[in-house]
């Protein structure tokens, strides 16, 4: 949106007539306030919904149906619970929310059908773009003395959280604090999405990855992010284009973002069996996440308190320092094993999926996502995400023979059982629809197997038969193939899908022309990023709960432009992998 368009559209929210009593009518008596009841709820409120920048764009957001007295009772009869009751029923509680929810009507973005390039830009293009985002890279890396990475809350909330899922969210949740956040975010959508403040706070994008626009965001470093760079960088110094002074503080990154995923973010937790594991935390204790001193300040506040390590941040900080070459004796652990454990099993173990927003999806064979600390602590409960068992198998591949995996029929079983759970998930289709992922869009998947496709390809032959020997991977190759090239890239993108679907492409040896669309997307959206690099922050992952959370940041936009056209390049060059 322009400047002028959300002047508008800030007007039209702060002057349009109030159609019903509104959040701050509601919420004001019971949470402002209050003088007992559980203080984090209230806290919240203040901090996230009754603030002074939020109240002048909803105060005028009213909804008809609590017109009705004894409906509107009902509601402020369930924040009262929430707030005083010492065990909350949070089925009951949510119950009028939910009914609320389900009057608001969100939709995933469905870009138009585009004519085609037939051929890409020129390899003198295409380098350029790469040196400018390893410079980027390395520019950011040296300014900060990390990449960073940024989180942007979009309070229409996620299209795939409607009443029934909310529900899901409330009792299969454990912290109170996250599920008091859940309550009041999605409370607070409604109100958004039935008023002129919907135009505001969600504004139309090109593209499938929502550009993250919005003027709050909260930078911070994670060994997730750090993974990624690493490899980002690894792939810069892979092409030959770096400068000799780039290879040498690329290599001085990489070492340093091996060493915080390794060291800085690793956690002791307990397997299945009571032993003693190493796994990588996304966000290591204060004051490693590098939050500003405000966020550090209100993240208890907003439903954060606790953070614990997750399977997807373990496999991808594994695989980065194994693909930079690290010694450290942590990568010798067999993960595999651990990972057995959170895998759930037809019949038997499905409960360990306490939130299944995409219960639509078999889940066996499949491992969840968060990991219990010592304590015993998962305050998000647990879900499953299919792209998180991607980064599972790559992992695994990268390490097939350190960790004895042909050897050990236990593991080659775990392994199997992820292949036959992408199997199936590939056959439904269900892939390609967004409500199947938790934390990423369906073109995130198709380049994250594009990831676990060439890691499984430089496999030996006999490796590959043995985690594969129904020929399930070229099933879900041609799948994607199909999904990017008929869907993704015939319709309008951005400069991120196109990234995503170069990384696909390339690794999944598309036919070359295929490459046109999205380099040509890149090399026309070169420089959008002005000031903060050379193209605009996007949406690279996202949480559902307690809103809809993007991550993503320009060094972010970077890094996958950089990979993707690095194999675009090298398929144009006709180079083999």
């Amino acid at each position: 949106m322009s400047f002028q368009q959300l002047a508008g559209a800030a007007w039209r929210a702060m002057t349009s007539a109030c159609d019903g009593p509104s959040l701050y009518d509601l919420c004001d008596p019971v949470l402002l306030r209050p003088a007992g009841g559980n203080p984090h709820l209230a806290k919240f409120y203040q901090t996230a919904l009754g603030n002074p920048a939020l109240r002048p764009l909803l105060r005028r957001a009213g909804i008809p149906e609590l017109g009705d007295p004894s409906r509107f009772e009902t509601l402020r009869t369930a924040l009262t619970r929430a707030r005083d009751d010492q065990t909350p029923d949070w089925a009951a509680i949510g119950q009028p929310v939910a009914a609320l929810l389900d009057t608001v009507r969100l939709h995933h973005p469905e870009p138009r059908a585009v004519s085609v390039p037939a051929h890409a830009p020129g390899l003198g293009e295409i380098e350029n773009i790469i040196r400018s985002c390893g410079a980027h890279l390395l520019q950011s890396f040296a300014g900060n003395g990390f990449i960073p990475a940024y989180a942007a809350f979009n309070l229409i909330g996620d299209p795939d959280m409607r009443g029934r899922e909310l529900l899901m969210a409330l009792t299969g949740l454990t912290s109170r604090g996250y599920k008091n956040s859940t309550l009041l975010f999605n409370l607070a959508r409604i109100f958004i999405a039935r008023s002129p403040a919907r135009d505001l706070i969600n504004p139309p994008w090109r593209g499938v990855a929502e550009p993250m626009w919005q003027p709050v965001q909260i930078r911070h470093r994670s060994a997730y992010y750090d993974a990624f760079f690493t490899e980002a960088l690894l792939g810069f110094i892979e092409t030959g284009l770096a400068s000799g002074d780039q290879v040498v503080a690329a290599r001085r990154a990489i070492a340093a973002m091996v060493d915080f995923c390794l060291k800085t973010s690793r956690e002791e937790v307990r397997a299945a069996d009571g032993s003693a594991v190493s796994v990588i935390t996304a966000l290591a204790p204060l004051p490693h996440p590098r939050f500003s001193r405000f966020f550090a300040g209100i993240k208890q506040d907003l439903g954060f308190d606790i953070y614990v390590p997750d399977c997807d941040t373990t496999a991808c900080a594994f695989s980065a320092a194994t693909q930079a070459g690290s010694l450290d004796a942590v990568l010798d652990q067999p993960l595999v094993d651990f990972y057995a454990g959170y895998q759930v099993e037809a019949g038997s173990n499905a409960p360990r999926v306490t939130v299944p927003l995409n219960d639509h999806v078999d889940y066996a064979g499949g491992v969840v996502t968060w990991i219990d600390n010592l304590a015993g602590e998962r305050p998000f409960g647990n879900d499953l995400d299919p792209t998180l068992n991607l980064d599972i198998l790559e992992v695994s591949f990268r390490n097939f023979a350190r960790w004895k995996i042909a050897e050990t029929p236990r593991r080659l079983a775990t392994l199997r059982k992820i292949v036959d759970f992408q199997r199936r998930l590939a056959a439904s289709g269900d892939f390609a629809d967004p409500r199947s992922h938790i934390y990423y869009l369906p073109e995130l998947y198709c380049a994250y197997f594009g990831r676990c496709y060439a890691a499984y390809l430089a496999l030996p032959s006999a490796a590959r038969k043995a985690v594969d020997p129904d020929g399930t991977f070229a099933v879900i190759r041609a799948r994607v193939l199909a999904y990017v090239q008929d869907e993704l890239i015939a319709a309008e993108i951005n400069a991120f899908d196109a990234a995503l679907a170069l990384i696909a492409l390339g690794h999944l040896h598309a036919e070359t022309a295929s490459l046109a669309a999205p380099v040509h997307c890149i090399v026309s959206h070169f420089g959008e990023g002005g000031r903060h690099g050379p193209f605009k922050a996007y949406e690279w992952n996202k949480m559902k709960t307690p809103t809809r959370i993007l991550v993503g940041g320009p060094e972010v936009t970077s890094a996958f432009v950089l990979m993707g056209l690095a194999l675009a390049r090298r398929a144009i060059m006709g180079r083999a992998p």
